[in-house]
């Protein structure tokens, strides 16, 4: 539901801060993808969950990222079925056949960044299809908000939809928000699947958590919502 401000004054959703930059935004979006690329490269089965976090952060600090503005989170096995607000059981070892996802939110100067990606190790067809398709359904939501203008709210009902004709469950815990010079939150904290007007570009992350039916594993896939120029054929 949205709160009455929203209603009354949609445009103030996407008001920025004083430090906003779009050659900024840009530069923590990029990064922020890197450095996903560079912490999975380091994941192997064996590990365990809380030394992968641990790698994970180590990593962001070496790459001049030291501030995040939320947790930076690496989640193995069944731990990826949860909500990112969910702790994830601990002690868990990444298997030989196994999924992990990754969420990182690092601070670059003034600017956020976020983003987050599956992965897998070993043959398991299932899992390697969940991994896919999260970031295909990030794409065919993207798609459809760059050739419709619909709303969040709309997008996220069509995100569903498209879930759950591939065999997922969509978890609306995660339902997308706000990014901008840091910190957002002071500007807006409403999430994108409430929001009743077409997002802008380069003011949203759309956020796409899929869970399997059965409860085994799920997927992530997050980042800003942009044009097909920032994105590889």
């Amino acid at each position: 539901m949205q709160n009455p401000t929203q209603t009354q004054h949609p445009a103030a959703s996407e008001r920025v801060g004083p430090a906003f930059s779009v050659d900024g935004m840009l530069r923590a979006r990029n990064k922020t993808r890197h450095a996903i690329e560079a912490i999975a490269a380091r994941i192997r089965p064996g590990m365990v969950e809380e030394d992968a976090v641990a790698m994970a952060k180590q990593t962001l600090i070496d790459a001049g990222m030291a501030l995040s503005w939320h947790p930076t989170r690496v989640r193995f096995g069944a731990n990826t079925m949860k909500a990112m607000r969910q702790a994830s059981t601990p002690g868990a070892v990444l298997g030989d056949d196994d999924i992990f996802f990754l969420d990182i939110a690092p601070r670059l100067d003034a600017w956020e960044g976020d983003g987050g990606k599956s992965y897998v190790v070993g043959n398991d067809p299932g899992q390697a299809r969940c991994a896919r398709d999260a970031e295909a359904l990030f794409h065919d939501v993207r798609g459809v908000w760059l050739r419709e203008r619909l709303s969040g709210q709309a997008l996220y009902a069509y995100a569903d939809r498209q879930a759950r004709a591939m065999g997922w469950e969509l978890n609306f815990d995660l339902p997308g928000h706000r990014v901008s010079d840091f910190p957002h939150a002071a500007i807006h904290t409403g999430s994108l699947a409430d929001l009743a007007i077409s997002p802008s570009e380069m003011r949203w992350i759309l956020e796409i958590h899929l869970r399997d039916p059965q409860g085994r594993y799920g997927a992530f896939f997050e980042d800003m919502l942009l044009d097909d120029t920032h994105y590889p054929a």
